[in-house]
């Protein structure tokens, strides 16, 4: 049986993100023999072939193919204003229209005040919809009181960390669901006869 492959992509632009420690606390909870991990920071990308989508540039081609063959995506974003980084939309639009179809992803947001809560379901879910994610886990909210970094390591406080470790449970049964079918969310696959 193949390894399958879990993304975790962080969107934010600070070089001391705690989004960024969020999306490695998920992936070293999901690790097991069965699955690999990998994290890309989109803050490491070259940001001129981000903003002017230049799908054809390495740091954007080498991301758009892990999307395609990861079996499952994590999402980290900061909330900024009510809604999910500019950097993620910046790279969202630069995918193409179905690349989350057979994915299951995970959406993982941080941020000041639990006000913020519903930008994911309000802003950041319908758009992974539309892109044909075969299942979005229900998204979960880290807010910044809940988080602290202790000799280099992310503590999250006992209530939010049982519930990311619910959240990444249902992550790994959507992603060990995953069948041969890889298009399953895209409205109109060219299948092989």
């Amino acid at each position: 049986m193949s390894k399958q492959l879990v993304l975790a992509i962080s969107s934010s632009p600070s070089p001391t993100s705690k989004t960024a420690r969020v999306a490695d606390y998920v992936l070293q909870r999901i690790s097991e023999p069965t699955l690999m991990t990998r994290h890309i920071r989109l803050r490491d990308m070259d940001p001129e072939a981000l903003i002017s989508a230049k799908s054809s540039h390495v740091s954007v081609a080498r991301t758009v193919t892990a999307i395609e063959q990861a079996d499952g995506v994590v999402i980290t974003t900061p909330i900024f204003k009510a809604s999910y980084s500019g950097l993620l939309k910046i790279f969202l639009d630069l995918l193409p229209q179905f690349a989350l179809a057979g994915k299951a992803v995970l959406p993982v947001a941080t941020g000041g005040s639990v006000a913020h809560l519903l930008a994911l379901d309000y802003s950041l879910r319908p758009v992974l919809q539309s892109m044909g994610a075969r299942h979005i886990v229900q998204s979960l909210f880290v807010p910044e009181s809940e988080m602290q970094v202790v000799d280099e390591q992310l503590r999250i406080g006992e209530q939010t960390d049982a519930m990311l470790n619910e959240a990444i449970h249902h992550f790994k049964c959507s992603v060990g669901a995953t069948t041969e079918d890889r298009f399953l969310g895209h409205p109109r696959p060219v299948r092989n006869a």
